[in-house]
């Protein structure tokens, strides 16, 4: 049987079959040199578990019946049927698969892939704008820029950046190579993978460039706290079209929608006169505008430069000997 559906090749002796009276006579030294087991019991199966797990390997397991139970709770992903799996079964596992089809599994890691990359993103984007806000206020003043923005600007860059596009983030689509992408290191950090790399470098140059364009309007005569406050919202708006994986996609039309309509927002800000009220900002004529959308293509390509330096290394896998795979139960 195991042969017939490609678990093991010709015969040999590293893909030979181990059947429970195997293991029971001790003749197995090490469990992880065999690809697959049959006729175990929960004891041995809880072995199995445990002899990949002291190597360092993340382990899963699919069962559906009450003898699968404790090699379901101590495999680190436990995978149940949900239909023909029994209800100890079911509450052991870490995952039930309602329609009992294995390739099931395959959507459900592809889409926990899309929504870590989608996390890693916004906490890049986000971290990032957040940042040079922040830098923006303690370096200005050092500039000649006695307050460089207002507490009612600060507040509305972040309602339009983190609040449309931060949620419109979320939606985006898997990365072609999802699926083609090694495991992740299980110990790796959120912001690992030259991720607070990335997250520093955008800081830094979101930064640089609004406050850049704050001294030129002020030395042109322009109303230059208008326009640091436009080029920083610009250049957030910058950031987000330059993380995304494709950037013309259309998988996730609500992205560009809340980057259009945070970019209106932001001019009505200017230009309307409620807003430029309770906002405290001047219309900018074209040459402020030309900064603004100066800090803005920065942005765009400080994240694009970054995403392809930084992009994540595949993670070395680490093989069992003799090129053995991890092993399955049957």
């Amino acid at each position: 049987m195991a042969a017939r559906v490609g678990l093991v090749g010709a015969e040999s002796d590293d893909e030979k079959v181990i059947s429970g009276p195997d293991l029971v006579s001790g003749r197995i030294a090490d469990l992880t040199m065999a690809r697959v087991f049959a006729r175990t019991d929960p004891q041995q199966k809880l072995d199995i578990v445990d002899a990949w797990r002291a190597r360092g390997a993340v382990t899963a397991m699919t069962g559906d019946g009450v003898n699968d139970g404790p090699a379901l709770r101590r495999a680190d992903i436990g995978v149940a049927m949900g239909k023909r799996g029994t209800e100890v079964a079911r509450q052991a596992a870490d995952l039930v698969l309602t329609d009992d089809n294995l390739s099931t599994v395959v959507a459900a890691v592809e889409e926990g892939r899309r929504v870590y990359d989608n996390i890693r993103r916004f906490l890049v984007y986000g971290l990032a704008g957040g940042t040079a806000e922040i830098l923006v206020m303690l370096a200005g003043p050092f500039l000649g820029l006695p307050l460089p923005l207002r507490a009612g600007q600060i507040l509305w860059i972040n309602l339009l950046t983190h609040g449309l596009t931060g949620v419109a983030m979320g939606a985006e689509p898997a990365a072609p190579d999802a699926m083609r992408r090694p495991p992740r290191p299980s110990g790796q950090h959120i912001l690992g993978a030259g991720a607070w790399q990335r997250l520093l470098v955008l800081a830094a140059v979101v930064t640089a460039v609004c406050l850049a364009a704050g001294v030129v309007a002020r030395a042109w005569d322009l109303p230059w706290q208008s326009v640091l406050f436009l080029s920083l919202l610009g250049a957030q708006l910058g950031v987000v079209l330059g993380l995304r994986t494709r950037l013309l996609t259309r998988q996730n039309i609500f992205l560009p929608l809340a980057v259009l309509a945070s970019a209106l927002l932001a001019v009505a800000a200017l230009y309307v006169p409620p807003l430029r009220s309770v906002l405290e900002t001047e219309p900018l004529g074209w040459s402020g505008a030309a900064l603004a959308t100066a800090a803005l293509m920065s942005g765009y390509l400080a994240a694009r430069i970054t995403r392809n330096a930084f992009r994540q290394k595949k993670a070395a896998k680490t093989k069992p000997r003799n090129g053995a795979s991890p092993s399955r139960t049957a």
